[in-house]
């Protein structure tokens, strides 16, 4: 038991008393902690839950495969949301198009976004995945419509993750600082465990793909470079590298010890600056990490103050302790102002890919 413990409402109550609608937000993240409990449940039964009408191998709107856990944990979301009065409408990596709060119940002034099952390309190998939210205000009149949603990240109200391994856990922000929570299944309460969560602001720890090593720009093969050097090399000390390919347990793992991940622009795919989803993967995560101490960027320029241009926009994704994402952003003004050449390897020089006369 947690008698006299902060549980998820009371947290609410505390941070969002001073606050017009304060009650409607409050209700609104209550809900999302139904809907992540029940995920949770069916992510815990694994091969257990069945598929039943759904359908597999089919493109979701971002044009990645469902698994049949994506499109039931995105009903969990939208039936356990749209009830309370609290939303006029919902964004999901899984839908093509909003999602209208239907006429049978009230509307309210806040949007949602988000994706039910990150990571759930791990489901079949047992990996942590989680679920990412981004909460938004809608200040239109009647229902809104895609460009309401385009909101620089800036502009959340709330935003957060859960995490659903050994244990399940809710990181979440309204902007007061970003406070962990730990369902205790005994009683089904999210309990306050990690308040006030801070990223260290060195770490000699990083998470990248290097599979897509040879697609790198010139400064993030630099770093990765400088990075494997070790104490060898002018970082003089050994980092550690990890890559888990869920954003939720990358993010989970930051925020418990440091780190930075790395997503970053590459020449896989030229027409698409970057590959994960701008407001309902990047957004809410760039809110917990800066809440908690971090940084957020594209290596170019903050997340936050990117202006989403349609709903299932991609951008890069560079984040976590604030040392090295702010040591890796000055990498890419090095590169974009030709004053890297002195650290460029000889490989990109001779790659006619990463001459600087082929910069993208």
């Amino acid at each position: 038991m947690h008698l006299g413990r902060t549980t998820l409402a009371k947290f609410l109550i505390q941070q969002l008393h001073d606050r017009p609608d304060g009650g409607k937000l409050a209700g609104l993240l209550v809900d999302v902690a139904a809907a992540v409990k029940t995920i949770a449940a069916l992510t815990a039964r694994g091969a257990l839950t069945g598929p039943g009408d759904t359908a597999v191998g089919v493109p979701n709107a971002s044009g990645d495969e469902q698994k049949p856990l994506d499109v039931i944990a995105n009903q969990v979301v939208l039936r356990c949301c749209e009830w309370g009065g609290q939303l006029a409408g919902m964004a999901s990596e899984e839908l093509e198009t909003p999602y209208l709060v239907p006429p049978t119940y009230e509307t309210g002034p806040y949007l949602l976004a988000f994706d039910p099952l990150d990571g759930s390309s791990n489901v079949d190998v047992n990996v942590a995945v989680g679920t990412i939210f981004s909460v938004l205000q809608f200040s239109g009149a009647g229902a809104p419509t895609e460009r309401d949603f385009l909101q620089a990240g800036k502009t959340q109200v709330a935003a957060g993750y859960a995490i659903y391994g050994p244990s399940t856990m809710l990181v979440l922000t309204v902007g007061l600082g970003t406070h962990g929570f730990t369902l205790d299944r005994e009683i089904g309460n999210f309990i306050l465990t990690h308040p006030n969560l801070t990223i260290p602001e060195e770490t000699s720890e990083f998470a990248i793909n290097s599979s897509n090593e040879r697609f790198w720009e010139p400064p993030v093969a630099r770093y990765v470079a400088e990075c494997k050097a070790g104490r060898t090399g002018i970082r003089g000390r050994d980092f550690n590298m990890r890559w888990i390919a869920s954003l939720v347990a990358e993010t989970h793992r930051i925020l418990m010890r440091g780190g930075v991940f790395m997503y970053p622009r590459d020449t896989k795919d030229p027409p698409r600056v970057g590959r994960l989803r701008l407001l309902y993967e990047a957004n809410p995560i760039a809110m917990v990490v800066e809440q908690a101490g971090g940084l957020a960027s594209t290596g170019r320029g903050r997340i936050l103050e990117t202006t989403p241009q349609a709903l299932h926009e991609r951008i890069a994704l560079i984040m976590g302790s604030k040392s090295e994402v702010a040591r890796i952003e000055r990498y890419h003004r090095d590169h974009d102002t030709g004053q890297d050449l002195p650290y460029i390897s000889p490989l990109f020089n001779e790659r006619s890919l990463y001459r600087p006369e082929a910069r993208v």
